[in-house]
């Protein structure tokens, strides 16, 4: 099980990837309520369980949560020279995508299993963690991309039809 400690740890851990204008506020934060910040931060990490499984708009800040996020993390990877990170952030995307065609047809999920949002937001957040095997290297490399592989050809053939297709009844008008 989790200790405190590490959990904390995990927090500042957290804290560290934020953009540094978040940081800065967490500071004055800190300064003003004499509470560490990872602290605060835990706080506020446990009063939104509660309010993703309660809360009225918990679908909303789930996909905010899973969608700013790492919108803004992207953007800051492409203005870098490194390359690892932008796929990093495009492996995630994948995922993101996937989960987001599964959570279309999950609609009936939420009478069944009310901590749906709170569950979507750890596993998002799980998707996103900075760590070198976050969900999405999991998910990509165990399940997705082993499954691109072997329908591919399959899936190219289809596109590439389509594709036709749409250009000749274009053509015919």
């Amino acid at each position: 099980m989790l200790s405190v400690e590490e959990a904390l740890k995990m927090v500042d851990d957290l804290i560290a990837t934020l953009p540094p204008f978040v940081q800065g506020l967490l500071v004055k934060a800190e300064t003003a309520t004499k509470v560490q910040k990872n602290k605060l931060v835990a706080g506020v990490l446990a009063v939104m369980g509660l309010y993703m499984i309660f809360g009225y708009f918990a679908a909303f800040i789930c996909n905010v949560v899973g969608f700013v996020l790492p919108a803004y993390w992207s953007m800051a990877a492409i203005e870098t020279s490194d390359k690892t990170d932008d796929t990093k952030w495009l492996t995630y995307w994948v995922v993101f995508a996937a989960f987001s065609v599964i959570d279309f047809f999950a609609d009936g999920i939420f009478t069944y299993f009310p901590f749906y949002w709170l569950v979507k937001l750890i596993f998002l957040a799980w998707c996103f963690a900075p760590i070198s095997e976050n969900g999405s290297h999991k998910i990509y490399h165990r399940v997705l991309r082993p499954y691109f592989l072997k329908k591919q050809a399959t899936i190219d053939k289809a596109l590439q039809r389509a594709s036709e297709a749409v250009g000749a009844s274009l053509k015919a008008d």
